[in-house]
């Protein structure tokens, strides 16, 4: 953590606390801070004995996207930038299916709202084939002109996954402006899903340079803070 309460507790409570980086600019930058130490922990109790090699192989991933996805590489060849091009002035809708999916899916939404200052959505497979799939029943007229489905796909995918992933789409792909699909590289789970959420922290700030917006103020955020410091 960056300290506060939960560094005292582990303090008085003679644990081990591992302090983030204190030059990092805003805290959803800490993904990767906080993402290693555990794996690391559990190296050492024994608990995953290939944590270490998960770690370097998404680390060889992370430095392959990044070559892709870096703003001198332009056009179509930006997975990125051509993402956040696509998107546009739509509200993206994030789908992931299963825990590295979920996880994807709810980082990509987080990503919009705080780097572009946009609205987005997320849901996850199976659970929106229970519900948010009968919303797409009306008003397509409307939303098709609205919300842009971004599929957030990983190679570990269960096949009823897969297969709810082509159905779904086919029933609700009339009623959107359009269907992306984003699909994870790497050799293995941590790999996949680091790989989807590097790839989502590029394509908001790509969408926050679109429309000139600053990804880095949380400013809703901090006015919020202050309205309820006041009201305390």
């Amino acid at each position: 953590s960056r300290g506060g309460r939960l560094a005292e507790l582990v303090a008085e409570r003679g644990g081990l606390h591992v302090p983030c980086p204190p030059d990092l600019p805003v805290p959803r930058a800490a993904l990767g801070a906080l993402v290693a130490p555990l794996f690391v922990t559990l190296f050492r109790l024994g608990m995953a004995p290939d944590a270490r090699k998960w770690l370097t192989m998404a680390q060889k991933q992370l430095g392959a996207r990044r070559k892709k996805c870096r703003p001198d590489v332009e056009g179509a060849a930006n997975p990125a930038r051509e993402i956040a091009r696509k998107i546009g002035t739509t509200i993206p809708l994030f789908y992931g299916g299963g825990t590295l999916g979920a996880a994807a899916a709810m980082r990509w939404k987080c990503d919009v709202n705080e780097n572009a200052k946009a609205p987005a959505f997320w849901n996850t497979y199976p659970e929106l084939d229970h519900n948010e799939i009968c919303g797409w029943g009306q008003h397509g007229d409307v939303t098709r002109q609205v919300f842009t489905l971004v599929e957030l796909r990983h190679g570990y995918e269960h096949p009823q996954l897969a297969r709810r992933f082509s159905a779904t789409r086919e029933i609700i792909e009339e009623t959107v402006a359009q269907v992306l699909e984003v699909q994870a590289e790497g050799e293995t789970r941590l790999a996949q899903v680091l790989d989807l959420m590097y790839t989502g922290d590029w394509a908001s700030c790509y969408l926050a340079f679109d429309h000139d917006v600053d990804p880095g103020p949380i400013d809703a955020i901090t006015q919020l803070k202050q309205a309820m410091a006041a009201r305390d």
